[in-house]
């Protein structure tokens, strides 16, 4: 179980501070990581992008809502006998009825998933990118819960903007905020 320690820090000087200030007191440079412009950038270290996700949950709900709106957009015109277009035939209007149905289904693919995935499949990742897109500067310290604890002694120093720690789930590979 890998713990993260993320603090936010106004710029470069003082991240580059609280990186020595972290080395000095113990912290191997491999569980220390600096993000921001210059170093490493937040695809790089695994910061989940929201677009990204969103799209993927996009694209999962449409591969499997759209044949089961053809399917009930198929048996609703069966059952009501609608006709849609006098020139199809009743086939023909059952399968237009799934086509529109396919259609349906794959707008709320678009409109659920895309926004499921932009407001809840992105944590804290999406604050942390807009910090790192504003210019400020994130300290990563990766490690146990003792490295976590050193951690925070050391960047409480710096007044960080923000500090807050994570737990990798084991499981799922995901992190998850430290109570």
């Amino acid at each position: 179980m890998t713990i993260y320690l993320i603090a936010v820090l106004a710029d470069r000087i003082q991240a580059e501070a609280a990186s020595i200030a972290l080395t000095e007191a113990g912290l191997t440079p491999e569980r220390v990581s600096i993000l921001g412009k210059g170093y490493k950038s937040a695809d790089e270290f695994g910061l989940i992008d929201p677009n990204q996700q969103a799209k993927e949950q996009i694209l999962r709900m449409v591969v499997w809502l759209s044949p089961f709106g053809f399917a009930s957009g198929y048996l609703f015109n069966l059952q009501t006998g609608i006709q849609l277009f006098d020139w199809a035939g009743v086939l023909g209007n059952h399968i237009i009825g799934g086509i529109f149905g396919a259609i349906a289904g794959a707008m709320g693919a678009i409109f659920v998933g895309g926004g499921v995935g932009l407001s809840a499949g992105s944590g804290d990742a999406l604050p942390y990118r807009n910090r790192l897109n504003s210019g400020k500067y994130l300290i990563v310290v990766a490690g146990s819960d003792a490295d976590r604890a050193l951690g925070t002694r050391v960047l409480r120093q710096f007044e960080p903007e923000n500090l807050q720690g994570y737990v990798e789930l084991p499981s799922a590979g995901t992190r998850s905020p430290k109570q």
